[in-house]
């Protein structure tokens, strides 16, 4: 009798979240899952929990080669798909945010992203097949205030992913972008330190309007008004990674296809008024 090989998935940015969820739903359905934290802890969590996991922090280029050599050498050289989730934000004003900054952020968000995923395409071509699945948010097409840094390297993962998927055409690997809105998580939280690290923001020409920002960060409890849970996101994924023909897009929430429409219908001016409040 022939045993059917599990089809496997390396996810990035599991420790919480819509990675989480991701993780936990897809080992479910028989999926092979490499669930991959930034910190050795979470994955310790993660491994007691019945989940494959280890290091791999987008940051470092070596840890990145370490971790696709692991999925290679676990699965004798082959990948099914790949959901690349794991970034952080850096909130405040942009006239704030030093250069540094913006160098971190990208590192995690875009360019270990874009390094992770370039070292994983081989393997998928050999083998003929593969899906890369890269997670984007409504602030990848929409900018609103305070969200700077996170808006840029989502709006850049998104022109990225757009001529990748292009190129891709004929090999038989698909690319899809997931684009979420408001999702239960720790990203606010786990924003705190970006901010306190890189955001003078007592010193800034719009110290007094940091109010509202701060007040989001340290003491927001209450959920947005439209906040889906994360199991809706990883709805989208496993069509993205099982269905015959993906989709390119992936638009999760109400405000995210509200404002895919008003994008298309309305003017800047007004798109602005709409994020400016948001």
């Amino acid at each position: 009798m022939t045993q059917t090989v599990p089809r496997s998935v390396l996810m990035t940015g599991c420790s919480s979240g819509i990675g989480r969820d991701a993780a936990k739903t897809l080992a479910t359905r028989g999926w092979r899952v490499f669930a991959t934290c930034r910190r050795p802890e979470d994955c310790e969590r993660l491994a007691s929990e019945g989940l494959e996991s280890f290091p791999l922090d987008l940051a470092s280029s070596a840890s990145i080669a370490a971790a696709v050599a692991e999925v290679a050498a676990r699965t004798g050289g082959t990948l099914d798909g790949i959901y690349n989730n794991g970034a952080f934000a850096c909130p405040g004003a942009v006239e704030d945010l030093p250069r540094d900054a913006l160098r971190e952020i990208f590192e995690t968000n875009l360019f270990g992203t874009h390094e992770l995923t370039r070292a994983v395409i081989p393997m998928m071509r050999r083998q003929g097949h593969g899906r890369i699945v890269m997670c984007s948010s409504v602030l990848g097409f929409a900018g609103a205030p305070w969200r700077g840094a996170y808006c840029a390297t989502k709006f850049a993962l998104e022109g990225l992913t757009d001529v990748l998927r292009m190129e891709m055409r004929g090999t038989g690997i698909h690319v899809s972008l997931i684009q979420p809105g408001p999702i239960t998580s720790d990203f606010r939280k786990n924003a705190i330190p970006h901010f306190e690290r890189w955001i003078d923001w007592k010193a800034s020409a719009r110290a007094k309007d940091y109010e509202g920002l701060l007040h989001r960060l340290y003491e927001g409890t209450d959920k947005d008004r439209w906040e889906l849970p994360a199991s809706a996101v990883t709805d989208q994924i496993i069509h993205a990674l099982e269905a015959d023909r993906p989709r390119a897009r992936y638009r999760i929430t109400t405000p995210t296809k509200l404002m895919a429409v008003a994008r298309r219908i309305l003017p800047t001016r007004a798109i602005d008024r709409i994020m400016g409040n948001a």
